[in-house]
């Protein structure tokens, strides 16, 4: 029997997922699995028994990622779960920065009661005219499950698409139209695209990317669509261009104190990934995962963590060892196993961690599981029981 709890509202179309064997719980100490979105949990003292952690969506700033790590905690995320919901989003913020969309609703809304507001339509729509998306260059900084989807989008939009990624994936590769311009150098998007779009995590590397120096490379009047984190953005610096006239519009998701109502700025409220669709996406995903990895041991979309997949457990016997990724780990294992007959093994790493996974011909002894345990170097062992 496995405990989860619910650290945020979790949609029901991921939690009816979870089978009899699982038990909601209201106490964290008594946890395997959390579910959250949001919740920051940095502060939290996670319990010996936690086991798992899934984000429903792909963020984890809010994660302990590290003492996660060391503690033998897994990490998942749902990439690419809520991509089209952002996916549609930032057509809308690229429609409302191209045309003044807002600014006219806005007008026709104070004509409430106004006997002559067709008539004075005509005349006052030249103030909120603007320019299509047809023939633009769009510049996609990351192509990952969200870039590529708006990249697709675009060229079927007629948009001119650069797309920058150096750590492109196969599978993103493969989903990526051929009409894409995929570019080396994220400068050449700077000097030449109308539009820019990022969809990079935050990292030491990536905050603050857009910057004065990034600014001044860009064409005048450019578009800047930010539906990934505030702070990959200087913003003081975007809006310094704004007024400057560099910048054309900022669009952004995540209002904050520099850029909630100034000029130039369209801010939306953090709904990038706010439609029912996503949410029940991202909860289906989150709830799979656990299930696979609890159950069966088997790792997908870990964010600190490999990927480490055998399949459905139907070995008499299953390890899973969680250990540091150094030098003959895999010797020290099989010394201790050299008389057991190991029947299928994966280990794979991921920075400074690695997992193994064992399947054994017979049911794993408690004095063996203790002898893993004891190796220098290894975090946590289990014992996975064929379901």
């Amino acid at each position: 029997m496995y405990r989860y709890m619910c650290m945020n509202q979790i949609s029901e179309v991921g939690i009816s997922n979870f089978t009899e064997k699982y038990v909601k719980t209201d106490n964290v100490q008594e946890a395997h699995a959390l579910l959250v979105r949001s919740a920051d949990l940095h502060q939290a003292e996670l319990p010996d028994k936690l086991l798992a952690i899934a984000r429903a969506g792909a963020g984890v700033n809010n994660i302990p990622l590290e003492e996660c790590s060391q503690k033998g905690i897994v990490v998942f995320n749902t990439p690419g779960a809520n991509a089209n919901g952002v996916k549609e989003l930032v057509f809308a913020g690229m429609l409302l920065a191209a045309r003044d969309i807002i600014g006219g609703a806005n007008w026709a809304a104070s004509r409430e009661g106004d006997p002559e507001v067709a008539k004075k339509t005509e005349k006052e729509k030249k103030r909120f005219a603007g320019s299509e998306l047809l023939g633009k260059k769009l510049g996609i900084i990351g192509l990952g499950a969200i870039g590529v989807q708006v990249a697709n989008a675009a060229y079927h939009f007629g948009m001119d698409v650069y797309g920058f990624d150096p750590y492109i994936s196969v599978e993103a590769a493969w989903n990526l139209s051929r009409n894409i311009h995929h570019i080396s150098d994220v400068e050449e998007i700077y000097r030449k695209c109308d539009y820019i779009t990022i969809h990079v995590p935050l990292t030491d590397s990536t905050r603050h990317m857009i910057d004065a120096k990034a600014l001044e490379m860009m064409k005048p009047g450019v578009v800047i669509v930010n539906y990934s984190r505030d702070l990959l953005v200087d913003e003081e610096a975007v809006l310094s261009a704004i007024e400057a006239g560099k910048v054309h519009r900022y669009v952004t998701d995540f209002p904050n104190a520099v850029t909630a109502g100034k000029p130039g700025v369209i801010a939306t409220p953090h709904l990038g990934a706010s439609t029912a669709e996503s949410e029940d996406n991202c909860a289906a995903m989150a709830v799979n995962e656990l299930k696979n990895f609890l159950e069966h041991g088997n790792i997908r979309n870990s964010v600190n963590y490999p990927n480490c997949d055998l399949g459905k457990c139907t070995a008499p016997g299953r390890i899973a060892i969680y250990h540091r990724n150094v030098k003959k780990m895999i010797s020290r294992f099989a010394e201790i196993l050299s008389d057991t007959n190991i029947r299928n093994m994966s280990n794979t790493s991921k920075g400074a961690y690695a997992y193994t996974l064992i399947d054994l011909d017979e049911k794993a002894d408690p004095e063996i599981l203790s002898r893993l345990e004891a190796i220098e170097d290894v975090i946590k062992v289990r014992n996975i029981v064929k379901q």
